[in-house]
């Protein structure tokens, strides 16, 4: 009887200290009481800031899928006479091109959008928009900003 009620006593102690020990869950977060406190927060997706792409002549430029084949352009250019070409290639072929103009002309930054669209001729290649600036000298690019459309 006397080593019922000590293992009785025993395992009432055990499971009581055991229960000051426990993990809450709550929102996305996990927290031990009462020594250490930890909490872990689900990350955030990546894909709610559209990325922006920048070199020496464009800044801020992000692109946006508007349907299968339809993307809108959006960014500023730092461009001579506010006048800057574009093309689209996939690696093979050049299958659009095309000029737009900024709302200001260098040294200022303009800003600039439109919209493109455009189908692949191949299945698996990556389509690839760039930027770039004319050459007044001899027409050739200058200051190119390659963005992966898909």
């Amino acid at each position: 009887m006397r080593w019922t009620i000590l293992l009785s006593a025993i395992l009432l102690f055990a499971c009581n200290k055991k229960e000051t020990q426990r993990t809450t869950v709550a929102k996305d977060t996990i927290m031990e009481i009462p020594e250490t406190t930890k909490v872990v927060k689900a990350e955030k997706p990546e894909n709610l800031v559209p990325k922006q792409y920048s070199n020496e002549r464009f800044k801020e430029v992000t692109v946006e899928r508007m349907d299968k084949n339809k993307f809108r352009v959006r960014g500023k250019g730092q461009i001579f006479e506010a006048n800057f070409n574009w093309i689209i290639e996939d690696g093979h072929d050049e299958l659009k091109t095309g000029f737009q103009t900024t709302d200001a002309g260098a040294p200022e930054w303009g800003n600039f959008g439109f919209t493109i669209t455009v189908e692949k001729k191949r299945e698996n290649s990556k389509l690839t928009l760039v930027l770039f600036e004319s050459s007044a000298k001899d027409g050739s690019r200058q200051h190119e900003l390659p963005i992966v459309l898909f």
